[in-house]
This record gives C-alpha cells, structure tokens and sequence, in this order.
C-alpha cells in the first residue's frame, strides 16, 4: 500500500498505523514536530540514513519498508532470463540444509581445481560489475560447491568447504547489491558455516565481513559494529604469523566498521576504525586484491570520504574524494567512489560536477549505477538520474546555473 509514496510519506502512513501523534514521533527520535511535519509533507529530504533508520526503529518497521526502492536487475547477454529468482531457489532449496535430505549424487564431484576456477569467475565478474553474469552462475557454483564439500574429506574437504564458503560470499554481495537482504544474510550465515568447517582463517574474516554488510542493510549498525570488534578479536593472535592475505582481511573487516559506524554517527569508533585499517595498509605498502579485498591505502582513503558523507562532512567528501586516485582498484570499487563523490557533489549543490561524475561512472560500469538510486538535486524534488544519459554540459558549480537550467531532471515518484 506505501510503494508510490515517497519516504516521508511512509513515515506518516506507519505512524497513523502506529497511533502516534506527531509530537509523540518526534520526540521519540529527537526532532521537533516542525521538522517531523516538513518530512512527512515533502519540504525537507529524509536522505540521511542515520534518520530514516531512528524512524523505522520508533515505528517499529524494517528499514526497507520505508526506503522501498524499487529493485529489478535487468535481463541482458550475461544474465539471461533467469536472475534473482534462480539464485532464489537455489539458496531455498531445502536439500541444502543437510546431506539427510538429498539424494546421493550420480555424477562425479567437481574437481577441486574447476571448482576453483568456477568461483574466481563469479567473484571476478562482481568486481568488473557484472552482476548479471554472477547471478546467472552462482545456482550451478554453489550447486557444485555444495557436492565437492559433501564429497571430499580431509584436506580436500577443507579446500572444498572454503570454495562453498567463498562462493556463498559472492551470492551475499550480488544479492546486496540488488537490495535482496534477507536472501544475502541466508547466504553470508551459510557461507560463514562452510567458512569455519574450512578451516582457513582468511576465509572465516571474509564471511564475518560478509555478514557485516548483511547488518548494515538492515540498519544493525551497532550489532555491526560489534561483530567487527569480535571478529577482529578472533583474527588478532594470527597477526604475529599473518601473511598479506591475512592483513588485507583483517584491514578490510575495519572499514566495514568504519561505514557501520559512521552511519550510526558514531564519529568516534568510526575514526577508530580508519585509524586501525590505515595501520594495516601501511604495513602492506600498497595496493592489492588479496582474497577479493581491493584492500590498501587507497581503499582506506576512499573509506574516508564515504564515512565523511555518512556523518554529514559534505565539503570533506567533495574535495578529498575528487583528489583520490582510484584507477588501480576494481571496477566496483571505483564505481562506488564515484557515486559516494556525486552524492556528495549533489548534497553541497555543485550538481553540475555530480552528473558529471555519474555518467563518467555509468559508462565504466552500467550495472552498477542502475542498482544505485537516483540522487536528489538539493532544494527540489528532482532526481539526478544517470539512466536517462544526455550530452555533456558545461560545469558550473554554481546553483540556478543557466546550464544547469536547461538539463532534464527525472521528478521524485
């Protein structure tokens, strides 16, 4: 019944529903019903997720029913017809719950070293942004990944449950990325199982990392930030021994923190935790992709600006997130800078610079930025939308710029 109302309207639905007065709302997240009032009626933007995750907590709903952005990944020559809903089924089939309930297979188990290979390809195809690629692979990968874990014992076992449990890790992100968090959160908490029957301390790290995000898309920033705590607890005693596999894990595990944090605004721990993953790049030196990692100093420099547009630090995010250089990481985790830059560009009014960076950032990895909402033009309600490209305008910085006049802007539903 909310999927044509925008946020603030969703939160005036819910809080009829709930029986709660304005002022009742208001005070329950620390706002005046002026400012509540203006929400529910369209004045002020609710783009702070900080906020609407108060709001959802007082109404007592999910995050996503008041976001409820829309998600469709889009059939192409990678995906086929069968997205989402394939890797639906296979993450549901009750066959993967136990070995009691599945028939023993016919065929032989895939080799471990196809089994491999298989899995770098669906993990490599999420970094270049492929995601339509990746979801149409991961039913038969983790199908197999399964049959090698149930097949092999010993060393072979442990090879086969950290491929399972790798391959679980991909399904989590893919599934992120198209807003599908209850299906990620089943895939991270399987593949953190697989991860332990591996193990392989490295693999353990990614999953934890895994089911952070899951907590973060939820709005469970703080049970977020805690299991980065206690994950970084478990991996610590490594550290003595710990190759740069194991460092990039480690480091990484913090920058999930630093987000979780960040959009808990707690500027504290989020600085923390950036300190702590800073001391692990340098000691690495330099960039890498260790286990799928991206991790290095530029990683930790781009999770600076994202944390700064995260509390609020807009001009920060603007200016040091244009003076990054993010041409040696993936594709993905450029992308993602660069939209972290626009929606920074947006938020402080230089929306010229921001489409800008948008369309240079759809042109690197289209996929990407159609899952990514449309950002809002401060002070209107329009939305800068990259899916509706147009020809390059000049850059003004300016608001109410003749240029900026003149562009097509897509209104808010």
């Amino acid at each position: 019944m909310t999927e044509n109302l925008t946020i603030g309207e969703r939160v005036a639905w819910y809080r009829r529903r709930r029986g709660l007065s304005q002022e009742v709302l208001a005070g329950l997240v620390g706002r005046t019903m002026d400012w509540l009032s203006k929400a529910e009626n369209n004045r002020i933007e609710l783009d702070r997720l900080s906020v609407i995750t108060s709001l959802a907590e007082a109404l007592d709903v999910s995050l996503g029913d008041l976001l409820a952005e829309p998600t469709l990944l889009e059939w192409s020559s990678d995906s086929g017809r069968r997205t989402v809903p394939a890797l639906r089924d296979a993450l549901m089939d009750y066959k993967q719950l136990t070995p009691l309930l599945g028939l023993p297979p016919d065929d032989e188990p895939p080799t471990l070293t196809g089994l491999r290979d298989a899995v770098k390809e669906v993990l490599d195809a999420y970094q270049v942004s492929q995601y339509g690629f990746a979801t149409r692979r991961l039913p038969l990968v983790l199908a197999d990944a399964l049959a090698a874990s149930r097949s092999y014992s010993g060393r072979e076992g442990e090879e086969a449950h950290a491929e399972l449990a790798l391959a679980y890790h991909g399904a989590a992100m893919v599934l992120g990325k198209v807003e599908e968090s209850e299906l990620a959160w089943i895939a991270a908490d399987r593949g953190l199982v697989a991860a332990q029957q591996s193990g392989q301390s490295t693999v353990t790290g990614s999953l934890f990392r895994a089911v952070t995000h899951c907590l973060m898309a939820t709005g469970r920033f703080t049970a977020a930030i805690q299991l980065v705590n206690d994950a970084a607890a478990v991996m610590q005693p490594g550290l003595g021994t710990a190759n740069d596999e194991y460092f990039s894990v480690y480091g990484t595990l913090f920058l999930a923190g630093a987000m979780a944090a960040a959009r808990a605004e707690d500027r504290a721990t989020t600085q923390t935790f950036l300190r702590e993953a800073d001391e692990v790049a340098q000691r690495l030196g330099a960039d890498a992709n260790h286990l799928w990692t991206a991790f290095g100093p530029t990683n930790v420099a781009i999770h600076c600006v994202a944390t700064a547009g995260e509390l609020g630090d807009i001009q920060i995010a603007a200016d040091l997130g244009q003076r990054i250089d993010t041409s040696g990481l993936p594709v993905e985790r450029r992308v993602r800078h660069s939209l972290e830059v626009a929606r920074a560009l947006s938020a402080w009014n230089r929306t010229d610079e921001a489409l800008v960076t948008l369309l240079d950032a759809e042109r690197a990895a289209p996929e990407q930025v159609r899952q990514t909402p449309p950002l809002s033009e401060p002070g209107t309600g329009h939305r800068l939308d990259p899916r509706h490209p147009r020809p390059p305008v000049p850059v003004s910085g300016r608001p109410g710029s003749s240029a900026r006049r003149g562009r097509r802007l897509e209104s808010v539903p």
